[in-house]
């Protein structure tokens, strides 16, 4: 805890001064500084599953799973690697002719396979000359040493920024999500992921069943006191098919759906009390409406949020870590 702590009192008042001014820190900012230019992501479909679904710690995956809804409609996963990359390539120059990509595996649990074959879809996906890294999506139960020594081989020569699903502090809303794996192991895999000095964002819902604005903030002080780099935020949405949308349906979970105001509040009472050192990669999930059955915020993009967050932000005064406190 010591070193962190020294970290964060060297930003100064130059560190306050910055989150004020911009509210709260940007991966897209980062990654800018980093590669000297604009980066994105491409989407690329692996072809994997997930433990949670093919029956090793459940069938059916969580309660909210539907993959599709969040896949971009250039994705393909009978395509090869090299060729789903190229078409991400040619999809994104028309709007941005020169930068640099992610290959982000995004679908299921990405490090649920034998070794080699990861290492043989994360080596395809590098041998493109504009992609500088890979982003890989999965669970906390889904790192292991061999997957650990395959992440940081590659990190050697290419950025690597593993994703965890988390969504839930509470063990007690993992188990009503059917996620099958818990905090504690959550916390584990961040830990063995640091000690290798590889990037982790951790992934995170807002508006959950059970859960208010209160456990926003318990999120947002437990995650701040680990060794991660990242969160990505997104609103719930019930999308239709899912078991969590037949619950819904049922009035069978303690469900409020947010408005797209009250949603922006929980966002800043989360960023108040978030380490000021984590960068902030996504606040919302936009899924095609006619999927949604709850919340139904009308035709509104992803980068409208993220500007009414931060006009509200500017407007109330606050920035990202006002509140946090380490202990």
């Amino acid at each position: 805890m010591a070193r962190k702590s020294s970290k964060i009192n060297q930003r100064g008042c130059f560190g306050s001064l910055f989150l004020y001014m911009n509210a709260y820190r940007s991966f897209a900012d980062y990654l800018k500084q980093k590669f000297g230019e604009r980066v994105q992501k491409i989407s690329v479909n692996g072809g994997f599953t997930c433990p949670n679904r093919d029956g090793t710690k459940g069938i059916g995956g969580c309660v909210y799973c539907d993959n599709v809804s969040f896949s971009p409609d250039f994705e393909n996963s009978f395509m090869p690697i090299n060729e789903q990359i190229e078409f991400g390539i040619n999809y994104f120059k028309k709007k941005y002719p020169t930068q640099k990509y992610i290959a982000y595996f995004q679908n299921f649990s990405n490090t649920y396979a034998p070794i080699e074959v990861l290492r043989k879809k994360y080596y395809e996906a590098l041998e493109h000359p504009q992609v500088v890294g890979i982003a890989v999506s999965t669970r906390p139960d889904c790192i292991d040493n061999d997957v650990i020594h395959l992440l940081e081989e590659i990190n050697k020569s290419h950025s690597v920024f593993v994703e965890l699903g988390l969504e839930s502090t509470h063990n007690s809303t993992l188990s009503q999500l059917h996620r099958c794996h818990t905090y504690e192991d959550f916390t584990t895999a961040v830990y063995r992921l640091s000690e290798k000095q590889l990037w982790t964002t951790v992934h995170m819902i807002l508006g959950l069943p059970n859960e208010d604005k209160s456990d926003v903030v318990i999120h947002a002080k437990q995650l701040s006191l680990l060794p991660l780099q990242a969160v990505k935020l997104h609103q719930l949405q019930i999308i239709k098919g899912t078991k969590l949308a037949d619950l819904f349906l049922k009035k069978q979970i303690n469900y409020s759906s947010l408005t797209i105001h009250d949603y922006i509040d929980w966002v800043i009472a989360f960023l108040e009390h978030l380490n000021p050192t984590f960068y902030i990669e996504r606040f919302t999930s936009e899924s095609p409406s006619d999927m949604v059955l709850s919340p139904k915020w009308g035709p509104v993009k992803n980068y409208h949020v993220v500007e009414m967050i931060r006009k509200k932000m500017l407007e109330l005064g606050t920035y990202q870590g006002r509140m946090f406190e380490l202990k």
